[in-house]
Parts: structure tokens; sequence; C-alpha cells
């Protein structure tokens, strides 16, 4: 099982655009598989954490057998509902190409349960494919423009990045 993205996007601009460092705390929301999640893993060190969350207990379940004996922890969960992780833990939130189909009220979750657990000035990076015809993915009006998402994340927008041909990234920062 792999994820829908991992092959799609250019992870090292990802990367880049994060600023993570040793020691750091990040939760990949909706992981899949947890390609993303390990390359966290080589940047945070040994003194850093993750947490890779999906509501799919099969990829948590694999997930889990890869990870052992790593400071990656996989969990079934669901980022728009209260999480097991404590307020004010966490250093980034990285969503990718999961918030087009979140329902109104799961985004308020998703805004809720990401603003308790972010650290203050902590950031939220959220991968969306472009609001235009492409070869692959949801419905055009299912999507989001930078505009719409800014919109509906009431967090400070800072970097927005072309990540792929088809894709962006919003990276907001907690208040």
């Amino acid at each position: 099982m792999g994820k829908f993205s991992e092959g799609l996007l250019n992870d090292e601009t990802i990367l880049a655009n994060l600023n993570i460092c040793a020691g750091h705390t990040i939760l990949d929301a909706g992981c899949g598989n947890g390609y993303m999640a390990k390359k966290f893993s080589d940047l945070v060190g040994n003194t850093g954490k993750i947490y890779a969350l999906d509501p799919d207990r099969g990829a948590i379940a694999n997930l889990k057998k890869e990870v052992e004996k790593t400071h990656i922890e996989a969990f079934v969960g669901d980022i728009t509902k209260p999480t097991r992780l404590k307020a004010a833990s966490i250093d980034l939130v990285y969503l990718s190409t999961v918030f087009h189909i979140f329902s109104e009220s799961q985004i308020e979750g998703f805004v809720t349960e990401t603003k308790r657990i972010l650290k203050p000035n902590a950031q939220l990076a959220i991968v969306n494919i472009k609001k235009e015809d492409t070869p692959f993915g949801p419905p055009v009006e299912m999507r989001s423009s930078p505009e719409e998402l800014r919109q509906k994340v009431p967090l400070i927008p800072k970097t927005l990045v072309e990540v792929s041909e088809h894709f962006y990234m919003q990276v907001f920062e907690n208040e």
C-alpha cells in the first residue's frame, strides 16, 4: 500500500521549506504508509520524536512493524478529532493530500486539534493538489486554492511553495 502522493512530490523542496531541526517533535497526520514520517525522522535525529497518525488500521499496523526501535510512533487516529497528543507538544503538523476530503465540521475539528497540539510559533504544513485540471485527484470543486485554504485555516500564513507541477504547500505558523 502506497501513499497517494509518494513519488509525485518534490520531497527535497518540502523538507527545505519546513526548517526541521534536531530535537523537533512532528506529527505526520494522515501518514498513509509513513514515507514522510521516515524522512522527518532522519532530520530530527535521536533527540526528536515523530508521530505518524492515520485512520487506516492496516497502514498503521504495517508501519508499526517497520519502525520498531525507532523514534517514530505510529498510531490509529483522526486529526479532525481529539488525539492523545499533549497540548502544545508539537513543532510541526504535516498534512499531505488529505485536506480536500474534510467536511466543514472536520475542518473545524482539524483546526481545533491542530491549534491545541502545536507549540506557540510552531508550524502547520498543508500539501494540496492545485485547484486546476490535473491528470489525477479529486474533482476540482473539492480542492482549495491557496487563498481559500488561508480563509479556512485561521493560523498565520507564511511560506507558499510549489512542490511539484500539480501540488503546492502552504505553511502556517501558530500564534
